[in-house]
C-alpha cells in the first residue's frame, strides 16, 4: 500500500468559548515544507504545532491555516490600528483611481486579517488540549484522503509496469529474429565484398558469434524483469513512505530499457523500446506524488 502526498483535511473545534477552524492541504514535495498561518492566541504553540505536523505528515508541501471563527461574547477584542492604516492607504488610493464609493471601506478593513484580534493572549492549557483534538481530526482526514489517492496511484503504477513487462516479452520474441538478421546481414556484406570463397567460413562463424554476443540484450531483459518484479513487491510491502525507493527502482528500469535500445540495432525492437520509455516516463511523473 502506498500513500499519496496530495490530500486535504478540515476540522472545527470548540476551545472554551472560542471556535477554531483547521484547514490542511498537502501537495507533493521532496521534503517536508510547512506554511503555517495562526491567529495570535496560538502563536505560543507554533513550534509544537510544527513539530507535530512534521512527525505525522512526514513529507510534502503542507499548507496549514488555523483561523478563529468565534471568540465568545464576553471576551474583549482589540483593533490593530497601525495595521488598519497600512491597509487603508492603498485601498483608498485604488478606490479613488477606480472612482468607487468609499463609504463601506471601514467595514471592509475590519474584515482583513489580524485587524481585529481577540483580547486573550493565548489559549489556556485546557483550551489548547481541545485545539489539539481538532488538529488531530484534520490530520486524520488528510491522511485518509492521502490513502485514497494512494490507491489510485498504485493502480496506475501497476498498469505502467505491467505494460513494460508485456513489451519486454514482445522484445524477447523478436530477439531470435534479430540475431538471425544480424548474421544474414554480415554474410551478405562479406559475399558482396569478397565473394563466397574470399573468406574462411570457420573464422567468419567465430567472428559472428563474438559480434552477436556483443549485441546480445538477454542480460538486460532479465535485469529489466527483475527490477519490475522488485518494484511490484515494494508496492505491496507494508509502510507508507516508499516514494524515494520506488523512484530509484524506476531509474534502474530506465537504465535497462536504454541499454536495450542502444544495443538492439533493430527497428521493431526500437519501437518497443520507445513504448517502454513512454510508460516509464508516465510512471516517473506519478511517483513524484508518492510519500
Amino acid at each position: 500500500m502506498i500513500k499519496s502526498m496530495t490530500g486535504f483535511g478540515r476540522a472545527e473545534v470548540r476551545a472554551g468559548d472560542k471556535l477554531l477552524a483547521i484547514d490542511l492541504k498537502s501537495l507533493n514535495g521532496k521534503q517536508f515544507d510547512l506554511q503555517l498561518k495562526l491567529p495570535a492566541l496560538l502563536k505560543p504553540y507554533e513550534f509544537e504545532i510544527r513539530r507535530w505536523l512534521a512527525s505525522t505528515l512526514e513529507r510534502g508541501t503542507v499548507d496549514c491555516t488555523i483561523s478563529l471563527k468565534e471568540t465568545g461574547s464576553s471576551q474583549p477584542v482589540s483593533i490593530n490600528t497601525q495595521l488598519a492604516r497600512s491597509y487603508y492607504q492603498p485601498l483608498a488610493s485604488l478606490a479613488a483611481d477606480l472612482q468607487l464609493d468609499t463609504t463601506q471601506l471601514l467595514s471592509a478593513l475590519l474584515k482583513l486579517p489580524e485587524v481585529i484580534t481577540p483580547g486573550a493572549d493565548a489559549l489556556n492549557p485546557a483550551e489548547w488540549e481541545q485545539c489539539k483534538t481538532g488538529i488531530a481530526q484534520a490530520v486524520d482526514q488528510l491522511n485518509a484522503h492521502r490513502l485514497a489517492e494512494g490507491k489510485a496511484l498504485e493502480a496506475d503504477l501497476l498498469g505502467r509496469i505491467d505494460a513494460i513487462v508485456t513489451l519486454q516479452k514482445e522484445v524477447s520474441e523478436l530477439e531470435p529474429l534479430r540475431r538471425e538478421k544480424l548474421r544474414q546481414g554480415l554474410q551478405k556484406i562479406l559475399n558482396e565484398e569478397l565473394g563466397k570463397e574470399g573468406y574462411d567460413s570457420n573464422r567468419l562463424e567465430q567472428e559472428l558469434i563474438y559480434y552477436i554476443e556483443k549485441m546480445d540484450i538477454s542480460e538486460e531483459q532479465v535485469r529489466l524483469l527483475n527490477h519490475c518484479d522488485y518494484f511490484i513487491k515494494q508496492l505491496h510491502e507494508p509502510g507508507d513512505s516508499k516514494g524515494k525507493k520506488l523512484s530509484f527502482i524506476l531509474q534502474e528500469i530506465g537504465r535497462e530499457i536504454n541499454t536495450t535500445g542502444s544495443k538492439a540495432n533493430n527497428a521493431a525492437i526500437q519501437q518497443k523500446v520507445v513504448l517502454m520509455k513512454d510508460e516509464l516516463e508516465k510512471a516517473k511523473e506519478q511517483i513524484l506524488n508518492v510519500m
